[in-house]
């Protein structure tokens, strides 16, 4: 009972030092608000990070992602892609918004680009940004490139990696890292082949590291998939490929 207490007591205390570090910033598609989150370094020109958050819409993992790219030297944008009063209350209204920006991935695509320009306002360099997403924010992150955003590169974490068939390959010019996690059910060994032969078919710059006895959410703290070990190796991953393309 009291190491729950504990627990609780830690969580809150972090979520709350990690809004004391990150700044709202509210912009528009057409009618709809929306209600992203900047590092305290927006002041300053540097490389930018857009992160995509998971399905549920911004969560402490993409929070505390913005939060250990800003002591990387980044400026990092964390999007809002559902927008204000559309945040799904249960696992039934996450499949279904999810699932509609999945199916209208050029929504997406646009939420995305108002992301970025929203990252470009606050001090990044143009020329020197990237996208990271995990799971349903992973799947926008693929987006990015297939969409040919102005990005230089993008990250995939454990994001959903298979798309409709009926769409064509196209040349694909962003750098991509899909970190995928072995046991992760969500992908099938036929989205894993069509994603390669998407990336060779557009001539990109790709690689794919797959990690050990991980679960679909293995880099959440909080998810009961969580291996700390492969985490910890995903996160370095990320900021080397981050610090190769980006410094």
């Amino acid at each position: 009972m009291i190491r729950s207490i504990l627990l609780t007591a830690t969580l809150m205390s972090s979520t709350t030092i990690l809004g004391q570090n990150l700044k709202t910033v509210s912009y528009k598609d057409g009618s709809q608000k929306l209600n992203g989150l900047v590092t305290s370094s927006s002041t300053k020109k540097l490389p930018g990070v857009l992160v995509l958050p998971a399905w549920r819409g911004i969560d402490d993992e993409a929070k505390n992602a913005a939060i250990e790219l800003e002591k990387q030297g980044y400026i990092a944008f964390i999007a809002d892609i559902y927008g204000e009063g559309n945040i799904p209350a249960d696992s039934d209204a996450v499949a279904k918004i999810s699932g509609y920006y999945k199916k209208n991935y050029e929504a997406y695509q646009k939420r995305i680009s108002l992301a970025l320009e929203q990252l470009k306002k606050n001090g990044a360099i143009p020329d020197k940004i990237a996208v990271i997403g995990y799971c349903f924010g992973g799947t926008g992150a693929l987006e990015s490139a297939r969409g040919s955003l102005p990005v230089a590169g993008v990250v995939s974490i454990h994001g959903s990696i298979g798309k409709d068939q009926a769409r064509k390959n196209g040349p694909i010019s962003t750098k991509i890292l899909v970190e995928n996690p072995a046991d992760d059910k969500g992908v099938t060994q036929e989205d894993y082949n069509n994603l390669v032969k998407e990336m060779n078919e557009g001539n990109a710059d790709w690689q794919i590291i797959t990690y050990a006895h991980s679960k679909h959410t293995f880099t959440d703290p909080k998810s009961p998939d969580y291996n700390e070990v492969m985490a910890k190796r995903a996160w370095n991953h990320t900021l080397m490929f981050l610090k190769e393309i980006l410094k």
